[in-house]
């Protein structure tokens, strides 16, 4: 018997090494795999075939991961998982404010890789077959989860999948101060709490879309602790 495809994987990286560790662990958990050397060969193979998700290294010749992060998410919604290298820290920032979803440090283990891809497939599954929730209409935002839209003031605003995840899961729980654990674990999943810079860049990369110029009013810190979600009021 056939086995049942999972989801549909492309690997972008140019170590052969790392690509056939990565292609064999996918596939002998189900997943079909493509890979690509970089990022242009990444981009032609998006081109003729459709994943669920990608997995990219930063550095490589031609067009690196930023670039390909930046390009994907100019187009589509797709899932992006970063595999970065210690000394990476400011890479790895630039790789998720270019729309990056996730990052995986190397050396990994295949266990710890695989964990993020089946977290990112089933928040996937969970958004496409999970229809006719209700829109949040609260202060000055109006959020449709089924249309993935967001209006600020009546005028729509464009986010990234996590940007809108963050959003929905803070306007779900408004005036609640939210901690940096409670939100990396919703949005990450709980392999992300060792990870707080992808939520300070994606609470910057949120604020910039939906704040007015000067001090926060919708995204409040609250020091060493998380964050808040104020509504603020129509006028």
């Amino acid at each position: 018997m056939q086995k049942e495809v999972l989801g549909k994987i492309l690997v972008v990286d140019d170590e052969p090494q790392i690509t056939r560790v990565v292609r064999s662990a996918l596939i002998s958990n189900g997943y079909a795999v493509e890979v690509a050397i970089d990022g242009i060969s990444a981009l032609e193979k998006l081109a003729e075939w459709t994943p669920d998700m990608v997995i990219t290294d930063l550095s490589m010749p031609r067009m690196d991961g930023i670039a390909l992060c930046s390009e994907i998410r100019s187009r589509s919604n797709l899932p992006v998982l970063v595999l970065s290298v210690r000394n990476q820290e400011e890479s790895k920032v630039k790789a998720l404010d270019a729309g990056a979803d996730d990052y995986v440090t190397k050396p990994f283990s295949i266990e710890e890789l695989m964990a993020r891809v089946r977290a990112h497939m089933r928040r996937l599954r969970a958004t496409s077959i999970e229809p006719g929730n209700a829109p949040i209409e609260i202060g000055d935002f109006r959020i449709d989860p089924d249309k993935r839209s967001v209006e600020v003031c009546e005028r729509e605003v464009h986010l990234s999948p996590k940007e809108f995840d963050l959003l929905f899961y803070m306007a779900q729980r408004p005036e609640r101060v939210l901690t940096h654990r409670k939100l990396l674990t919703a949005i990450w999943g709980p392999r992300a709490v060792e990870q707080p810079e992808s939520l300070r860049v994606l609470v910057a990369m949120l604020r910039k879309k939906i704040e007015p110029e000067g001090e926060p009013k919708y995204i409040i810190n609250d020091p060493w602790v998380g964050y808040r979600f104020q509504p603020g009021k129509i006028s």
